[in-house]
């Protein structure tokens, strides 16, 4: 039932061209129309450039059904944010006379005619539609290229960087290692209670017998549903984080060389013996010294680029029409025009 290639190709492609299109016509639409989602310093953000950012971001986030009512507002409000901060960018990498990538723009270009030659609806809207769309792409190029500047902040001092080990110890600390051995009694999750019964049961004997004096190894192979069972049940060193709560919490409270009582699991009932506890351990400056150099530039280099948005919001006069953010997923489910006042 999969149709035939080559009619669904075209549909395919008709479909892909449609919603550039339409997303390009919007685009840049603001003398066209009174409705004004919001005013930039000189520059407007049409509503129906706003309506039509907003229902493709709805197709793109909740492609699988209606958007939940409760997404509508945080949606509506990220994508009035994204098209400010957008318009914001654009005129500050113009004013700092960043030029866009004119060779990539044109690639692009080229890329839609070679796609689309074929579509009729291409041939129709490409003199209206290629005007913008290559304006949307310059201006996509001057803010991925103001960001590249702004985010290319100097190499960190050393003494920045001993300073940001000492502050954030926590991200050069490796956790708690607990050394382990495991007999799992499998357990289907849908299994009736006296399943689980059963095997809680069986586990209560095997700690019984371990107890007593029997081999865990032994036990393991004979009992285990656990690929560890090849090895005896032992499963080596695990960092605290990596087993299922319930067994986190059992160990916790356990003594190395010592055996647990049966622990329920989702997949079963399980049995282990805690062979080895490391404590959590701080790495010295010295063996992540990189990391830590890496890690402060990362931060550095965000908070750059959030504070270039942040002054550019103070700097600039914005004026933005937030009461289009309570609209509902019925307009955001539209064709992406403003609804009616």
């Amino acid at each position: 039932m999969n149709g035939n290639p080559e009619r669904s190709a075209p549909r395919s492609r008709r479909i892909a061209w449609t919603l550039i299109a339409a997303a390009c016509l919007a685009w840049g639409a603001a003398a066209q129309t009174e409705a004004i989602f919001a005013r930039v310093g000189e520059a407007t953000i049409s509503r129906q450039e706003y309506e039509q950012a907003v229902a493709a971001a709805a197709r793109g986030k909740f492609y699988h059904g209606k958007t939940p009512e409760a997404e509508i507002v945080k949606l509506r409000r990220e994508v009035g944010d994204r098209l400010v901060d957008t318009t914001l960018l654009v005129k500050e990498a113009q004013r700092r006379k960043i030029a866009p990538d004119d060779a990539a723009v044109h690639k692009t270009l080229d890329g839609f005619d070679a796609r689309y030659k074929t579509s009729p609806e291409w041939q129709r809207d490409r003199a209206n539609v290629l005007p913008r769309l290559k304006r949307k792409l310059e201006d996509d190029s001057l803010v991925a290229r103001l960001e590249a500047a702004v985010r290319n902040v100097p190499e960190p001092s050393a003494k920045d960087v001993d300073a940001y080990y000492a502050a954030h110890p926590e991200k050069f600390t490796e956790p708690e290692q607990v050394k382990l051995s495991l007999i799992l009694l499998k357990v289907d999750p849908s299994s009736p209670t006296s399943v689980w019964t059963a095997a809680r049961d069986e586990g209560a004997a095997i700690v019984k017998r371990l107890r007593g004096g029997a081999d865990f190894g032994a036990l393991a192979q004979l009992h285990s549903s656990d690929p560890s069972a090849q090895k005896g049940g032992a499963m080596g060193y695990v960092h605290r984080g990596m087993l299922p709560e319930a067994a986190q919490e059992a160990l916790d409270k356990m003594s190395p060389v010592s055996v647990s009582e049966p622990v329920v699991l989702l997949e079963g009932v399980a049995v282990m013996r805690l062979e080895d506890r490391k404590p959590a351990r701080l790495n010295p400056l010295a063996s992540v010294g990189d990391r830590a150099r890496d890690l402060l530039r990362r931060e550095q280099s965000d908070a750059a680029w959030t504070n270039l948005i942040a002054q550019l919001r103070d700097r600039v006069p914005l004026s933005i029409d937030t009461s289009v953010y309570a609209a509902t997923s019925a307009d955001v489910a539209g064709t992406g025009e403003p609804p009616a006042r």
